[in-house]
């Protein structure tokens, strides 16, 4: 693999010397791009995107060749998971994914297991394919989503407003859906372990639905098993850690029991003060975030603003990559995300002197 030119995402996530604030952003190789879409369009459909290695080689580097971003995301779908399992994903134009054979019987689901990793090969070696396009560019992210936001999309069979039957299966039933976490777990941890070994250099599990549970659910049914997955994980490769991202998203409440779970970095939505979050568990973990991408819909000028005001939050020093506080719509101008990049680059070298 080629030298790494520019390791400062790296370096901060392990709250070392930078000379600026890192930034890159969830979902930046995306609908928001013309070009992404063009290249959608020549594939024929978003899976079509994700089994191509090339394809998916592609549209990782798109963005980085319009914002000096710090760092490439590999481009895959958190389902990719379960639909090697064999619950049947597609997307139906206008709704999003879905999944033909939803767990909702005790045989089904007693039934699931972990899938042989050749499943998933296409993912590894779009892995592969990015980092060698990438010859040192910027690190490499491979990503997977946590235990408990797969079970909600396997449970409801696409996506879900009120998780009626996942969280009916928690109360009911719970034995099944720790049959479901267990088989998830173990999945990912091969998964992400795989994804290293195919050359990803830092890690990031999505718990997009961990927000959603009561406290003492959280603990229970997500948080125990994204330690588990972090406690099998690989955590070298090149020579170099490889570091592990946990972002859970309306976490807030919950920083000082995620900051424990062996992540090198927590990240956090906008709803969340970024300068608290770092007196409570700053000294054990980085911090990713956690501009309000909705915010990317003003002007350019309001959008530095915003910048200055997060990284003032934060403070001076290493340990903070900068970050949206969730995906980036579909909707925003490029040119505005251009904006956010260009402003995190320069508002945060004060903070690095």
């Amino acid at each position: 693999m080629s030298p790494l030119l520019n390791d400062t995402f790296l370096r901060a996530l392990r709250r070392q010397p930078v000379e600026y604030t890192p930034i890159w952003m969830m979902r930046q190789a995306g609908r928001y791009l013309p070009e992404y879409r063009a290249t959608r369009s020549r594939a024929g459909s978003f899976m079509g995107l994700c089994t191509s290695p090339d394809y998916a080689t592609e549209v990782t580097l798109q963005p980085l060749e319009r914002f000096p971003l710090d760092a490439a995301i590999l481009f895959s779908d958190i389902l990719t998971v379960p639909d090697a399992m064999g619950l049947g994903l597609y997307f139906a134009e206008g709704e999003g994914p879905k999944f033909e054979r939803p767990l909702r019987d005790e045989r089904a689901i007693k039934a699931l297991a972990v899938p042989l990793l050749d499943k998933l090969q296409y993912v590894f070696d779009a892995v592969a394919s990015i980092r060698k396009a990438l010859q040192g560019r910027v690190p490499l992210i491979g990503f997977s989503g946590s235990p408990f936001t797969l079970a909600c999309y396997m449970i409801e069979g696409g996506g879900s407003d009120d998780f009626r039957y996942v969280k009916a299966m928690l109360y009911d039933r719970p034995d099944l859906l720790h049959h479901i976490l267990a088989v998830n777990a173990q999945t990912v941890t091969d998964y992400l372990n795989a994804q290293i070994d195919a050359g990803a250099q830092a890690i990031q599990i999505f718990d997009t639905w961990g927000g959603a549970l009561s406290h003492a659910a959280y603990r229970e049914f997500s948080l125990a098993y994204m330690q588990q997955i972090i406690a099998g994980l690989k955590r070298e490769a090149d020579g170099r850690p490889v570091p592990v991202i946990v972002f859970t998203k309306g976490g807030g409440q919950w920083l000082e029991e995620i900051a424990a779970i062996g992540a090198d970095c927590v990240g956090l939505d906008w709803t969340t003060d970024l300068g608290v979050a770092r007196a409570r568990i700053g000294q054990q973990v980085a911090l990713q975030g956690n501009f309000d991408p909705n915010a990317l819909f003003a002007q350019p000028q309001a959008i530095e603003h915003e910048v200055g005001r997060i990284l003032a939050s934060y403070g001076s020093g290493s340990g903070h990559v900068f970050n949206l506080g969730h995906g980036i719509s579909q909707f925003v101008q490029p040119e505005h995300a251009a904006a956010l990049v260009e402003a995190v680059h320069h508002l945060s070298r004060p903070y690095h002197v």
